[in-house]
């Protein structure tokens, strides 16, 4: 390890709190790796939670690993220096288990390059008995893991706190078994897919025509494992450190999942049922982040949703902030304890600009909502709004992309009526992506827009809100939201792509070119409601049939009202109904 190397990552450590530190030879040595850089990866929930878990076993050592910085890739060759951890220093290659947790279709090109960087072939055809075991985990894992299906051993589908206890077990009593066998017995858990147990047909015109069983013990459907009580095991931080993007702030999970079914909202529906950390559980994390840092962040799909949120923060005593709120529950309360708390920007999601394309897409706001809640965040002296809108929803018009701007106009009269007493003013950013359609939502059936006319729109959005004062513009570009299209409803055909695009630099057009893939094949071409999807044999307790009502429903306009966890039927998720 070079001298650079070595002094980063001990700069790195020595700013952690809570790290725990193992001695080598326990029964059990994993390392836990997440596809992007330190500063990216110490800000996700699940990997805190994961080595939590893991370190609490007496059997068990868990430790890090990240993308290294791309500044500091080529040190890695220069000293010949292969993928370590952060923990012990130790090559990722001598670890039993390389765990990967996965958040991101944009990350798919990293695990090819940590692989890569650990001496680990990519292609897990091609590794030996003495490689570790290379799993996949995270919400990548459970709504479509087709597309990896080349560079993994196994998959757990699912929420992992649920299934990484269990897997350690069985991995433990079989680990002498040759690779195979010891597949064989991982498969008998709930939850864990071995792609490699499985083999795909194809019709003529490319579509799917039937998965084989490859092994008699394999399950033809794999359902997703979702821990039933949140508050049996509350997420949150295990290490502080300034290094990320959440500064020395504790962050504590109090919400999980959401139940006002949006449309186009894959996390919504893979996390079903909604699930709230108890109150007193929740004073809990406030009261550990007061006396750890003095600052929390709330974490949850639908914070405003939280029903006991205003006695929630009036327990916490240090700062506060969250993500984004939901404009028709966001409340006084929470507003004024986050202005308190020096917060300067404050993010609501329209989603869309206009009334009808946000009945398409089941969000369940108006706009009196949104200006009612714009009017409480600026009139509680925060300066600054962020709205996140999408455009190429199903049905859009260019009458819908205009309302955009209409809307922020209303929202910006509205902090002009509290900017003018102040005598000053803030911004208001309109944070503009396209619509992917995702796995397991009503539009899963959906094409996405080609690139050019999402770009046209951009445009037009772009020159109109020049010219409107104190307002910017931000978008990620509609050419690799084309790529997170791609990654997220392929099947195992694109694991091919993947593999080439990493040869080349990330350079996708180059790769299909190689291989002669149409990738409209999978972004931009309608599917039919009766095709097998890539991600069919996935059961995450939701019905194929209510996707597919609520799909007629959203070109119908109607309004799907939210969950009545435990008192309804109407998905299948609360009754335990297989999607199949």
């Amino acid at each position: 390890m070079s001298r650079h190397l070595g002094e980063k990552i001990e700069a790195l450590l020595a700013a952690e709190r809570g790290t725990v530190y193992k001695p080598r030879g326990a029964e059990v040595e994993l390392a836990l790796a997440y596809p992007n850089t330190y500063h990216v990866g110490m800000s996700n929930l699940g990997v805190h939670r994961i080595y939590s878990i893991l370190n609490s076993r007496n059997d068990t050592s868990c430790e890090r690993v990240f993308l290294p910085d791309e500044e500091d890739i080529d040190e890695y060759a220069k000293s010949s220096t292969g993928l370590f951890a952060l923990e012990s220093r130790r090559p990722v290659k001598e670890f039993d288990i390389l765990a990967f947790s996965v958040s991101f279709e944009q990350d798919y090109l990293n695990i090819l390059e940590m692989l890569r960087l650990s001496g680990i072939a990519a292609d897990k055809r091609v590794r030996t008995e003495d490689d570790p075991l290379v799993m996949l985990g995270g919400i990548c894992s459970f709504f479509n893991p087709e597309p990896l299906a080349d560079f993994f051993d196994l998959v757990i589908v699912g929420e992992g706190e649920e299934a990484i206890g269990e897997f350690i077990d069985v991995y433990k009593a079989n680990r002498t078994k040759d690779r195979q066998e010891l597949l064989r017995s991982l498969s008998t858990i709930p939850g864990v897919y071995i792609p490699g147990f499985y083999g795909v047909a194809y019709h003529e015109d490319g579509t799917i025509k039937e998965r084989k069983k490859l092994e008699p013990a394999a399950s033809a459907v794999i359902k997703k494992r979702t821990l039933e009580d949140i508050n049996r095991a509350p997420a949150a931080s295990v290490i502080l450190t300034p290094n990320t993007e959440f500064s020395d702030r504790y962050l504590a999970e109090i919400t999980r999942g959401c139940g006002r079914h949006c449309r186009f909202c894959m996390a919504g529906y893979l996390y079903l049922p909604p699930r709230n950390l108890g109150l007193e559980q929740a004073r809990e994390q406030a009261r550990k982040a007061d006396a750890l840092c003095g600052k929390i962040g709330l974490v949850g799909a639908a914070l405003s949703d939280y029903p006991e949120i205003g006695e929630l923060c009036a327990a916490i005593e240090g700062g506060v902030s969250v993500s984004s709120l939901r404009a028709d529950s966001v409340s006084a309360a929470l507003i004024e304890r986050l202005a308190k708390s020096g917060h300067k920007t404050i993010s609501i999601a329209p989603e869309a600009g206009s009334e009808r394309l946000r009945r398409v897409i089941n969000k369940g706001i108006t706009e009196a909502d949104i200006l009612r809640a714009a009017d409480m965040i600026f009139g509680a002296g925060i300066p600054n709004l962020k709205l996140y809108f999408i455009i190429g929803l199903p049905t859009e018009t260019q009458e819908d992309v205009e309302e955009i701007l209409t809307l922020a106009q209303n929202v910006r009269e509205v902090q002009l009526r509290h900017a003018r007493p102040a005598g000053r003013i803030g911004r208001i950013t309109l944070s503009v992506n396209s619509f992917v359609p995702k796995p397991f939502t009503p539009f899963q059936w959906e094409p996405m827009e080609r690139v050019e006319s999402l770009n046209r729109k951009l445009r037009y959005l772009e020159k109109a809100v020049k010219k409107i004062g104190n307002m910017n513009l931000i978008h990620d570009l509609p050419k690799w939201e084309y790529v997170q299209a791609l990654l997220s409803r392929g099947d195992r055909r694109v694991g091919r792509l993947i593999m080439a695009a990493h040869e080349k630099g990330g350079d996708w057009k180059a790769a299909a070119r190689e291989l002669g893939m149409d990738t409209d094949f999978y972004v931009t071409r309608p599917r039919d409601v009766a095709e097998n999807l890539p991600w069919d044999f996935i059961d995450i307790g939701v019905r194929k049939d209510y996707l597919m009502n609520e799909y007629k429903r959203a070109f119908e306009g109607k309004f799907t009202p939210p969950c009545r966890v435990g008192s309804c039927k109407t998905c299948g998720v609360c009754e335990g109904a297989s999607t199949k």
